[in-house]
């Protein structure tokens, strides 16, 4: 599969979340090929420099910022620091999460306000931090990422499945409020991606069948796709799509 070239992606400032791996990684190279100036934040480090360097091999400049979004403190300091060395951001691709599987008897507090950290609240202060500079300039696009497991009811993600509910709620209202400054802001909702992660930890032979069997397009989703997705939204071609959530599902109704 190859990308389609956007021409005013082209010189923009692009900041991705959760980029060290799996759709993340993807978007990353993705938009470095589209001769964007990406910056990527993971906590993962070795992961992040394994790709930074090989994206160095192909000729593609990235920055890789080590840090844990969940600090609010230190995240702010990396967005500072990205304003400096670029100015505005152009395009913030909210990208990090974690999918945890948890039995509801089991949760805790603690717990719950650990996958809210991880999935939700971190996309809304990256969007305050990245909307700064973007009123500035009159122009910007947010990307969160969403998840369609909840909307097909995915057992064992009640407080993940909260948290990327809560993600398309958080876009229709950052669209409300940051469109008068000429910001975009959209959701990606990708249904069951094939990335390492999942194939290691969830997918067997039998899950596959059985998930081929649920989507309307008996075929595997891949970062790639998503990352096509992300392309066209940020790009001028979308300049009136704001505000919606768009599926990169395969058709997905669940079991």
């Amino acid at each position: 599969m190859s990308y389609a070239i956007y021409p005013s992606l082209k010189e923009k400032s692009v900041v991705i979340t959760g980029g060290g791996g799996g759709i993340g990684a993807e978007m990353v190279g993705a938009f470095a090929r589209q001769g964007a100036h990406v910056h990527f934040i993971d906590v993962c480090e070795v992961g992040a420099r394994q790709l930074q360097d090989a994206l160095t091999a192909e000729g593609l400049h990235t920055v890789f910022h080590p840090c844990d979004l969940r600090d609010i403190g230190a995240t702010t300091a990396v967005f500072d620091r990205i304003a400096q060395a670029c100015g505005p951001i152009g395009v913030l691709v909210n990208n990090a999460g974690r999918d945890d599987r948890h039995q509801v008897d089991a949760v805790t507090p603690s717990d719950w306000e650990e996958c809210i950290a991880v999935n939700l609240r971190h996309q809304f202060f990256c969007a305050q931090l990245a909307a700064a500079g973007m009123r500035t300039a009159r122009t910007g696009v947010i990307l969160n990422l969403g998840s369609a497991s909840w909307h097909v009811a995915v057992p064992d993600l009640s407080i993940y499945m909260t948290a990327k509910a809560g993600i398309e709620g958080l876009t229709r209202g950052l669209a409300r409020d940051l469109g008068r400054d000429g910001i975009r802001v959209n959701c990606i909702v990708p249904g069951a991606v094939r990335t390492p992660r999942q194939t290691l930890l969830w997918q067997t032979a039998q899950s596959e069948a059985r998930l081929l069997q649920s989507q309307c397009l008996p075929a595997r989703i891949e970062p790639r796709h998503v990352a096509a997705m992300a392309l066209f939204l940020a790009s001028d071609d979308a300049e009136r799509c704001s505000g919606r959530e768009y599926f990169v599902d395969a058709g997905y109704f669940g079991a």
